[in-house]
């Protein structure tokens, strides 16, 4: 019988044992009562699963211990990722008034104070790497053995290692696209008595996820066949990850391989993955249940109103977005409005220029592009000029979206007003974005990508480009994965995050100002750095 991961997973998580164990990021050993401990498991499966669902929990964990943060929602790596991501960059400001979201919206985090976004990122993914360092250590086979697993448990741990090595490499990506330096350490690292990992440079890290994600893609390894393990990992995640990666190689190493990111590519349409009909049932609530929209996804974050009560994730981009006044259950299908993310009204007009006629009483606009009836404009203000953080200035974006994709808001209201959190996955890789980087990688390394992007053009009701080209793909990126947390990374890979470019408040300034170069990365968190007086801060920022 098939075991329900996520009923494990939200017993799991609503147990002690997935709650942080480790004071120090940097020392690895985990508290005796932990899940990953030795006593946590026997010869059942069981323990095994609860194991791996305490990695997986570590994508959507609200739990503070061992985090200097004041606010838990904040401290999910998924809502902090994408506020580094976003709310850095052109496409999303926040209208909070926190130092915190204030640093992020202009640019202006400094090394010596801590700012919780940033810290949660650290936190998070050097988090998630103890825990699968600890789980290997935990699932040798010298220790199923002695615990008297039998064959079929033992091959069922294989499949489960090879999960937990998929999401090292995801932490250690996210790590390394933040912070580039990072503290390293794997399964056979020394750990215990104080032992502190040395940081190793973005190209060690990157040349450890390459292999990782080779091998574990590679045909004969335990990973799980693709679209076999929704919403866990599996080989078209690990392919997307690596496609993903190379696409970035250059900024990462200084070496671009646009040869490998188009391989990794075409290795993934051998999989069968398909785009979803419609861009918008990508978003909905019933997303990881309903087929279409799972055939586009490569990995997801799993979320539920039940059974993942998360203030991060898909609930925090949901309700983020709308007020209180806005009567959300009757828009997006969940109950509440946080006053929070809008998109610069300058970033509408230049990405989405088939949006006309904007009526701001009415609520109406016209536009093309499917992807841009996103935007709820009722009650709005074109402008944030002087007014960042008055949540009406801006454009909303109801992008996430709790109503099932095959319901209208009205028809699910009832059900809505009982919602507090969202039951909307987070798509962390899909197909759409695999399109765009095989575009990005034939224009650099050759061949023809023209039926991909086709493909996304039609889906959005739009006619495909003449050519394709580096200012096509940076505008596209923009509109086809908007709010999906690429912001920042794409606007480093296109030379356009430090200068070159301007957007709202960047550095600071309403019509924008050149950034100093050492922001291509952020700093190391100060409070990593008292604790640990081995680690080196970014160079730029003061220590």
């Amino acid at each position: 019988m098939k075991m329900n991961f996520k009923k494990i997973f939200s017993a799991v998580a609503a147990a002690a044992m997935l709650t942080a164990c480790v004071g120090d990021l940097n020392t690895v050993p985990l508290n005796p009562t932990d899940v990953t401990s030795e006593t946590a498991y026997g010869a059942d499966e069981a323990g095994y699963v609860q194991g791996l669902a305490k990695i997986y929990f570590q994508l959507v964990s609200n739990n503070t211990q061992d985090l200097e943060v004041a606010d838990g929602g904040a401290s999910e790596f998924i809502r902090a990722f994408w506020s580094t991501q976003e709310v850095t960059a052109d496409a999303a400001k926040c209208a909070w008034g926190d130092a915190w979201v204030n640093d992020l919206n202009n640019n202006t985090w400094k090394g010596d104070v801590l700012n919780d976004a940033v810290y949660a990122v650290y936190v998070r993914t050097l988090q998630g790497i103890t825990y699968v360092n600890e789980y290997l250590r935990q699932t040798s086979d010298a220790n199923l053995s002695t615990r008297g697993c039998s064959d079929a448990v033992k091959a069922k741990v294989q499949e489960y290692r090879a999960e937990a090595r998929f999401l090292r490499a995801f932490f250690y990506w996210a790590a390394m696209d933040t912070f580039g330096q990072v503290p390293f350490s794997t399964e056979n690292t020394q750990f215990g008595g104080g032992y502190n990992p040395p940081q190793a440079s973005a190209t060690e890290i990157f040349n450890f996820i390459v292999s990782e994600l080779t091998d574990l893609a590679s045909e004969g390894s335990a990973m799980p066949a693709a679209q076999s393990n929704y919403p866990r990992a599996d080989k078209g995640s690990c392919l997307g990850l690596l496609a993903r990666v190379y696409l970035n190689a250059k900024v990462y190493t200084g070496t671009a391989m646009w040869a490998e990111a188009k391989k990794a590519c075409e290795d993934i349409y051998r999989l069968g993955y398909k785009l979803a009909p419609t861009h918008a049932e990508l978003f909905r609530g019933d997303n990881g249940e309903n087929p279409d929209a799972m055939g586009e996804f490569l990995f997801a974050a799993s979320y539920d109103a039940e059974n993942t009560q998360s203030y991060g994730g898909t609930t925090y981009l949901t309700l983020s977005t709308l007020s209180g006044d806005d009567g959300a259950v009757n828009i997006i299908g969940i109950n509440g409005g946080w006053a929070g993310n809008r998109v610069p009204y300058e970033y509408v007009a230049k990405f989405f220029t088939d949006v006309k006629n904007p009526d701001y009483e009415t609520g109406e606009y016209t536009n093309t592009d499917k992807r841009a009836d996103y935007f709820y404009i009722k009650g709005r203000t074109e402008s944030m000029e002087n007014n960042l953080n008055t949540f009406l200035n801006g454009w909303s974006c109801i992008k996430f979206n709790n109503v099932p994709h095959d319901m209208d808001a009205v028809e699910y209201a009832a059900t809505a007003a009982t919602k507090n959190n969202a039951d909307i996955d987070w798509p962390l890789i899909r197909l759409g974005e695999i399109h765009l980087i095989y575009a990005e990688a034939c224009m650099h390394a050759g061949g023809d990508a023209s039926a991909q992007v086709a493909a996304l053009a039609e889906r959005a009701g739009v006619a495909a480009p003449a050519a394709i080209t580096e200012e096509f793909l940076f505008e596209e990126r923009a509109r086809e994965l908007m709010w999906e947390a690429h912001r920042r990374t794409d606007l480093i890979r296109f030379g356009k995050w430090i200068s070159g470019y301007n957007w709202t408040y960047k550095g600071g300034n309403f019509k924008g100002q050149d950034l100093p170069t050492h922001f291509n990365v952020f700093p190391v968190p100060s409070t990593e750095l008292a604790t640990n007086l081995d680690l080196q801060q970014n160079p730029g920022y003061a220590r």
